[in-house]
């Protein structure tokens, strides 16, 4: 798929950038650019709430878009240079950072509510992260949900050499927890919801891990940056971003319908069940407490895997920290979300 993208996009990419004033990292973004300067974004929610919103065709720039989603595929598609942007949860940029990857996060976006939950196999007890101590837990590195995992065994003071990490790719937990390959996994959204339904029977079960896990980030290659047309573009489409999502939260029967139903094959419960489970999504315009809790998590995987550390700062983009904030007052008629709503963090 990535080579095939590269082979489709790579030649009027570098047509584009050649035409575009080179812009510093420290440079103001401008507001103009062409109307046919183009991004390679792998957004697809967001791709659909702009189709159904109507804003899909007003964009003042040309997207191609990438069914590319999740931190390991974005990942590979930057390296490959076939995206420009991509939509993740807190940690692939840090990994993608590791491993040399220059990227920049432009967007902060925080859900209400928290994602996972700590599921456990059928006939497995665990009534607090404490119980944690001498399981085996589903591990996905570089995704959120292995930085989930390792911020919830600090939390109970413990150490990965205190359990069993075992190593998947995260759509294997709900399989591994039905075989017990492993005893815990953390699960979200409809997955949980099915798992719990088809075992709870057999003593599947699930307990709240009381750690942060509610920051999801729109981030790019550092290099798109230095293109000042592409710079003002991707400026434009964190309003267009944010727009659209709050406009699938304001109309959530209209959303669930053609997105979860027929888009996703989920019933409209199970849609229900997401956009509750979500809650309001947020966008904060200073950035500061994102920035502490990534590095926070910077310096917890830089111990765990003796990656070098770096301060998180580095990978935030504050030329873009009001921009969502603003989008997301002009769109609700009020002042911009100043700071993310307050996740529980206290040791369960």
């Amino acid at each position: 798929m990535l080579a095939a993208l590269v082979a489709l996009t790579g030649c009027k990419r570098e047509d584009a950038a050649s035409a575009a004033p080179r812009l510093a990292p420290d440079a103001p973004i401008p507001d103009a650019f062409p109307r046919e300067t183009r991004l390679s974004i792998g957004d697809p929610t967001v791709q659909k709430q702009l189709q159904l919103s109507g804003d899909i065709d007003r964009l003042p720039f040309v997207v191609d878009w990438q069914n590319i989603s999740g931190g390991p595929q974005t990942i590979e598609a930057f390296r490959a240079g076939a995206l420009d942007a991509g939509a993740v949860g807190d940690t692939p940029p840090i990994h993608a950072t590791f491993t040399g990857l220059d990227v920049k996060i432009v967007t902060v976006y925080v859900r209400e509510k928290p994602i996972y939950e700590l599921a456990t196999a059928p006939g497995v007890r665990l009534s607090s992260i404490h119980d944690l101590r001498g399981k085996k837990i589903a591990y996905s590195p570089g995704q959120a949900q292995g930085a989930l995992v390792q911020r919830a065994l600090r939390a109970a003071r413990l150490s990965p050499q205190d359990v069993t990490l075992v190593q998947l790719a995260s759509p294997e937990f709900k399989e591994a927890l039905t075989s017990r390959q492993v005893d815990v996994a953390p699960l979200s959204g409809t997955i949980l919801r099915r798992y719990l339904n088809e075992y709870g029977a057999e003593g599947a079960s699930s307990i709240a891990h009381g750690v942060r896990d509610n920051l999801g980030f729109l981030h790019v290659r550092a290099a798109v940056l230095e293109d000042a047309h592409k710079a003002a573009a991707l400026r434009e489409y964190v309003k267009w971003r944010t727009r659209a999502q709050l406009w699938a939260h304001a109309h959530p029967d209209a959303w669930i319908e053609a997105y979860y139903v027929k888009d996703q094959g989920l019933t409209a419960a199970e849609g229900r069940f997401l956009i509750e489970s979500a809650g309001k999504p947020l966008y904060p315009g200073d950035w500061a407490e994102a920035i502490a809790l990534t590095q926070e998590t910077v310096d917890l995987l830089a111990e765990a895997s003796g990656q070098k550390r770096f301060e998180a700062r580095t990978i935030f983009d504050l030329r873009f920290q009001t921009i969502g904030a603003e989008a997301a007052g002009a769109a609700q008629g009020a002042a911009p979300t100043d700071r993310p709503a307050t996740a529980e963090r206290s040791t369960p």
